[in-house]
């Protein structure tokens, strides 16, 4: 697969060199530093904590001899897998007195990011929901061999494993995975074309028309964390989750916008980013909305979306 485009930002490495000019740790480093974030922002579900966890691979790379290090990438990988690893263990028992249901902190996409297919769908909402159900080992298993295409004894190599329980591992994780990931593939434009019918059924209040998208089932997630009003349980069926939505019309304006790899919605409340609207579609119908709203998880994405203007 080799070196991938995992994730297109402006990185801001000014302070990692030294007298305008960087050492070869801090270019290696720097070289790889997309692969790592994706690796910790999909082992934990948030773009703070990977930044976190990037910092503190950072600290432990710049003690290492490179002369002794084979394989660079891999040994950097390594080290973020073996952090965001004791950063999941801890998150997880965060989670467990965690108010309302918890989702993941959205994360602005660069349109090029669309063109990945594997990647797009690793680092959607639905899929990290997915990934949550994981064993923490099985979680980071199944993303450095299915998504980042590492071989066997890599993995075993960064998680003090032998190969034969990695194999072992991996199968047991891609099995959970394909029972609950999305039934079909759902293209960019399918995705963006349910939203935009359902933006438009929203700013409208035409509810059969939103009733027309979404699946008799459909569950509407929204994450308030506790600090902001939100649902504290799943709303269940297209007729409550239709009055739900109906109710938000008119109070905040829609805003198309790439976030998690897919096409998704920015809900802006006087000017400022209220809520990040994600969805899951299966078999043509929305079958999953995700709003996030609480406001430490929306502040990353604010920032970026504010550089981008």
């Amino acid at each position: 697969m080799g070196e991938r485009r995992e994730r297109t930002t402006d990185d801001t490495v000014g302070h990692l060199a030294r007298g305008g000019r960087m050492d070869s740790a801090t270019e290696r480093f720097v070289a790889h530093r997309n692969l790592l974030f994706t690796v910790a922002y999909e082992m934990l579900g948030s773009a703070a904590d990977a930044e976190d966890v990037l910092q503190e691979t950072w600290l432990r790379w710049v003690g290492v001899d490179l002369d002794a290090v084979r394989d660079q990438r891999a040994y950097l990988v390594r080290i973020t897998t073996r952090q965001a690893l004791s950063r999941l263990r801890t998150l997880r028992r965060r989670k467990e007195s965690y108010v309302g249901p918890w989702l993941p902190e959205p994360l602005l996409t660069a349109p090029d990011v669309a063109e990945d297919v594997e990647l797009a769908d690793s680092i959607s909402m639905a899929m990290l929901l997915v990934l949550e159900t994981l064993r923490p080992t099985e979680r980071a298993v199944f993303l450095l061999r299915e998504v980042f295409d590492l071989e066997y004894d890599e993995i075993a190599e960064a998680l003090d494993k032998s190969a034969a329980a990695v194999r072992q591992i991996a199968h047991r994780a891609r099995a959970h995975v394909a029972a609950r990931r999305p039934r079909g593939a759902v293209s960019q434009a399918e995705t963006r074309d349910a939203l935009d019918a359902f933006q438009q059924a929203v700013e409208t209040g035409e509810l059969q028309r939103l009733l027309d998208l979404l699946a008799p089932d459909v569950v509407l997630l929204t994450d308030g964390g506790g600090v902001v009003r939100a649902a504290l349980a799943p709303v269940v069926g297209a007729g409550t989750v239709a009055a739900v939505l109906g109710r938000i019309a008119g109070a905040v304006s829609l805003h198309p916008a790439r976030v998690n790899g897919y096409p998704a919605l920015l809900l802006r409340l006087n000017g400022a980013i209220d809520t990040v609207m994600a969805v899951r579609i299966d078999d043509g119908l929305i079958t999953g909305l995700y709003a996030v709203r609480n406001p430490e998880k929306l502040s990353y994405l604010a920032q970026e979306a504010t550089l981008r203007r």
